[in-house]
């Protein structure tokens, strides 16, 4: 594999792209390409295969879309004929966010060209996008598992994909999406060029890469598994139980306006929510059990401002593309050290500052260890000055919650085909978990014996009269008053007769 050393473009115009996406480019506000567009885009456009490593938020979507739509246009064409549309660029996401993030900015950078594009991901209506798919795309956008229902309903053909794009490859392959990609992957034809990008570079995807890219160009813009240096990283320890007061009182001290707070579970998601919601705290919550208009709305809101704390799970949250977003709270240290790097590339993007804020439970902190390994560095210990306060029943019982189905994959989410859909795997702790802590009721009234009441043996007995003078007869007709059968007494037999 060869690499790429970077080196400094001084703009866009100096790659060779048409003016029609320059002026897209142009548009969008973007006058200087980041160091992953500056050494991905010429790589791409001279149509090497490419395994490029770089962190959400550093302008990957470009580095590989813009050089899409150049080496497409000598066949865009304004005909109406559907064949005269087949789709030549295949890019494959991992979740839904993600797609949905990507097709806009393909959208945005080819408005002024004739390409189609269109995304397919599951979760919504399928005859929309049978529809768009039946007039024909250049580009096309998907989830592993949608568009293999696409193509078991025969609404895409793939047989004359020039450019494949494997978007955050990894995560892909963390949920579980690696039959789903072989199967696809088999459709594609074998003389293609093929872009993988990935955050990390694990042995899987190296795995991957050297079965599915041809010489690739390898290019990485940051060290492995690195944390951006303006993101300010600091760690509270505390309490389980004191976690959502130390999410409230971080918001208040730290004055931060908008903020993803990220859990381990589904549930965990939605209890956060509504706790938070009932402090003051305008919040929503994004999980694999939301449907799809519901975090669509919920993302949109926090884009807009109207929400304050959005609550999500990793695979919900992946690839979420939010500009100037203050900062990040882990409420649950994620199981993975891996996702801790996912999670806190929400903030700090493009070279802004933001900080990082986790809350670790003494149970916690051997993932804090596994986190501080992956970076290669010590995180700073902050300090919380707890105020006491009464919990209510849901704070105090449910502290089995971060063990319950963890997150990153959801693979609930993919529908009745076991193997795929949109979501994921949901992979739970390895080795078990502990179960939850009962808690001891406050009232003393949950301590005393059973004692029934002294008219519970009457209204038994009454209750079993009422059944006998409804018990139906043999014909299935209740009989007004059925004669009692003698039984015998215990150790006695049957009761004698008076005078015998």
């Amino acid at each position: 594999m060869a690499d790429v050393n970077a080196v400094p473009i001084p703009g866009f115009d100096s790659f060779g792209l048409h003016a029609d996406i320059l002026r897209a480019i142009a548009a969008q506000g973007y006058t200087q390409p980041t160091p992953i567009q500056a050494q991905a885009i010429p790589v791409v456009l001279s149509g090497r295969d490419v395994m490029g490593a770089a962190q959400t938020g550093t302008g990957k979507t470009a580095s590989f879309s813009l050089p899409i739509i150049q080496r497409l246009l000598p066949d865009a064409n304004t005909s109406a004929s559907p064949a005269r549309h087949p789709v030549r660029a295949l890019i494959l996401t991992p979740t839904r966010e993600l797609a949905d993030q990507v097709a806009d900015n393909v959208r945005s950078y080819a408005a002024h060209t004739p390409l189609r594009n269109t995304v397919v991901f599951g979760g919504v209506d399928m005859n929309p996008q049978k529809d768009a798919l039946r007039r024909g795309v250049e580009i096309l956008i998907a989830t592993p598992g949608r568009l293999l229902d696409h193509v078991e309903q025969k609404t895409v053909n793939l047989s004359q994909v020039k450019m494949l794009v494997l978007d955050e490859a990894d995560r892909m392959l963390d949920m579980g999406f690696l039959p789903d990609l072989q199967r696809i992957l088999n459709l594609l034809p074998k003389q293609r060029q093929t872009l993988l990008f990935s955050a990390t570079f694990s042995n899987d995807i190296k795995k991957l890469a050297s079965s599915y890219l041809t010489n690739p160009v390898t290019i990485e813009v940051a060290r492995r598994n690195a944390t951006a240096d303006t993101v300010e990283q600091v760690v509270y320890e505390v309490d389980e139980d004191d976690k959502r007061a130390a999410v409230v009182q971080i918001l208040n001290e730290r004055d931060l306006k908008q903020v993803i707070v990220f859990v381990n579970s589904k549930i965990g998601a939605s209890r956060l929510a509504r706790q938070l919601e009932r402090d003051g705290v305008v919040t929503a919550a994004i999980h694999g059990d939301k449907s799809q208009n519901e975090r669509m709305q919920a993302l949109e809101a926090f884009k807009q401002g109207g929400i304050r704390a959005l609550v999500a799970t990793d695979v919900a949250a992946r690839g979420l593309d939010i500009s100037d977003l203050p900062g990040v709270i882990n409420y649950d240290l994620p199981y993975n050290a891996e996702d801790y790097v996912h999670r806190i590339g929400r903030t700090g993007r493009a070279g802004a500052s933001g900080v990082a804020l986790s809350l670790c439970a003494p149970d916690e902190r051997k993932q804090l260890v596994e986190i501080e390994k992956l970076i290669k560095r010590e995180l700073k210990r902050g300090e919380l000055v707890m105020e006491r306060r009464s919990r209510s029943r849901e704070d105090r019982g449910d502290r089995g919650d971060r063990y319950e189905r963890s997150e990153r994959g959801e693979r609930s989410e993919r529908g009745d085909r076991h193997s795929r859909h949109d979501g994921g795997l949901r992979a739970g702790r390895s080795g078990g978990s502990p179960a939850p802590r009962r808690v001891r009721p406050e009232d003393e009234f949950f301590y005393k014996p059973y004692e029934p009441s002294p008219s519970a043996g009457d209204s038994q007995r009454d209750s079993r009269a009422s059944h006998d003078s409804a018990a139906p007869t043999a014909f299935g007709v209740p009989s007004e008053k059925a004669p009692k059968r003698q039984v015998a007494a215990l150790l006695a037999g049957f009761p004698r007769k008076a005078g015998s």
